[in-house]
């Protein structure tokens, strides 16, 4: 027992180092040669957040594992040795509403600050609208935990008359309890409806930091997460419907790049102009409204640039260069294809496990525990694989949304050219959406989890907060999730299997 504990340990330090080695590859190849050699704060708070993000992920799968050290344990406090998981839980909620709403907004303001000012002013700034943050938001937590910061309990009180120990154990369905025909001792299994009482205790503080930030990290994960289930592997499909069918000749390089340049140089007049407003000071509705659009043709007119060059790949290795675009398009059909098999895995888990009540199969729980009767941790690294991906359709139905809604700002992964502002927006989005996805999944996959830390926090606490669990008993963020994730299967089956052409509205701004 203490053997496999302690392996369990081994294998959690080397996870983390993994992870933190991997975020730390991201970053490099994902920043903006801008950003080379400075804004090492935001990058360490960039790398942190994804670590953190990343290992709340895996530590529910872990939490399995750590629940089964002490299953077949032979003596008393063989679970005392096991990881605290709950207290670990609580550690890695925290850490991460912290760097939510705190140290990622700080990051933001002193890396978007005035470059003019000295550093001194550029964190004084920052600082001053942080803690104008903290101090609302720790009012407002204060309120609502002395208010409403309990938990409902419904708890029933049973009692039972007792009785000789039985010669012969004969029950049926008529004949339930111990005892004589006329002398059933079962006042406990025939309790009635008047002895459901509600047990009523106060949350800890940091239980009730975590639930309202699962109720906010819920409300996006169901809104981008329902979106993302289906627009994940569907884009991955349409972009390989879009793909480039074969190599264009010179003359047509030669016209598409003018065309291109000539909407690239009234681009550029259009930012110019936008910026000349911005210095004089009348920054408006229409001004912001005029940005996005800018945003929106920009991301287009990239886009456009980068296939034109798979299109007609040019230097010594151009063959090479066209097999590899191929290649890549035959991987995204085929990642997206798997994907979607995954995406219906969900939707149907979610309505046969989740909605009805009760559940008509365990279906993907009990997957998971088959593949643990095959080899122990193949049902658990199953179990994390499906949580990632949940992960990932957030992440996708952001980006997704972001370019097509005016009042989300947008904020694009790109390989090489990501400035620190969108990786900190999208390390918020993830470590905020990422305590819902752990939710959902403890709840999705409560048969395959149970008696974990994760679902005492999740399937008990949180479901009979005061307030709260009404969210949760009526299904309120799984049905909103379901209704998302079906629409926008409508609107690629209306709209989206075509290559979306620029609109021109940068044109208007000059």
């Amino acid at each position: 027992m203490g053997d496999f504990n302690l392996a369990l340990v081994i294998v959690a330090i080397v996870v983390c180092v993994l992870v933190f080695i991997f975020n730390v590859y991201l970053l490099v190849n994902y920043q903006h040669p801008d950003d080379a050699n400075q804004a090492y704060f935001p990058k360490f708070v960039v790398v942190l957040g994804l670590s953190v993000a990343a290992i709340s992920i895996l530590m529910l799968p872990a939490d399995v594992a750590n629940r089964q050290a002490c299953r077949h344990a032979i003596y008393n406090g063989a679970c005392n040795l096991t990881l605290p998981m709950k207290d670990l839980w609580l550690a890695i909620f925290i850490v991460d509403a912290v760097l939510v709403f705190f140290v990622i907004p700080f990051a933001m303001f002193f890396y978007e600050g005035d470059q003019d000012k000295s550093v001194g002013k550029r964190i004084k700034s920052a600082l001053l609208w942080v803690v104008t943050t903290a101090i609302v938001c720790a009012l407002l937590l204060g309120i609502l935990y002395g208010l409403v910061g309990k938990v409902d309990f419904s708890v029933r009180h049973l009692s039972s008359a007792t009785t000789n120990f039985p010669s012969n154990w004969d029950f049926t369905k008529s004949h339930p309890c111990i005892g004589g025909a006329g002398a059933q001792s079962c006042s406990a299994y025939t309790a009635s409806a008047s002895s459901e009482k509600t047990w009523t205790m106060r949350t800890t503080f940091p239980e009730y930091v975590v639930a309202l930030a699962t109720i906010v990290g819920s409300l996006l994960f169901s809104i981008f997460g329902g979106v993302g289930i289906a627009c994940l592997p569907l884009g991955l499909i349409a972009s390989f419907i879009h793909r480039p069918k074969a190599v264009i000749t010179r003359s047509q390089y030669i016209k598409e790049a003018t065309e291109l340049g000539k909407k690239a140089r009234e681009l550029k007049k259009a930012a110019d102009a936008l910026h000349q407003e911005e210095r004089s000071g009348s920054k408006g509705r229409k001004w912001r409204k005029n940005v996005k659009a800018v945003e929106k043709e920009l991301l287009q007119l990239e886009e456009d640039v980068k296939l034109l060059e798979e299109m007609y790949p040019q230097g010594e290795k151009a063959e090479t260069s066209w097999a590899l675009t191929v290649l890549g398009y035959l991987a995204k059909l085929i990642l997206g294809i798997l994907g979607l098999i995954v995406s219906v895995g969900w939707v149907a888990h979610i309505v046969i496990y989740l909605l009805i009540d009760p559940p008509l199969h365990p279906l993907l729980n009990e997957v998971f525990i088959k593949l643990d009767d095959i080899w122990g941790l193949l049902g658990t690294a199953a179990f994390a694989f499906f949580c990632f991906y949940l992960l990932l359709a957030v992440i996708a139905g952001a980006m997704m949304l972001g370019l097509r809604l005016v009042f989300i700002t947008i904020h694009p992964m790109k390989w090489g050219g990501t400035l620190m502002n969108s990786f900190l927006f999208n390390v918020a989005l993830i470590l905020l959406c990422s305590i819902s996805v752990i939710q959902f999944c403890s709840t999705a996959f409560g048969y395959y989890a149970q008696a974990t830390a994760a679902q005492e926090i999740f399937g008990h606490t949180l479901q009979s907060l005061r307030g709260i669990k009404y969210l949760y008993k009526y299904n309120v963020f799984q049905i909103a999730f379901l209704a998302l994730a079906g629409l926008t299967f409508l609107y690629y089956v209306a709209f989206g299997w075509r290559r979306k052409k620029p609109s021109g509205k940068f044109q208007l701004l000059s």
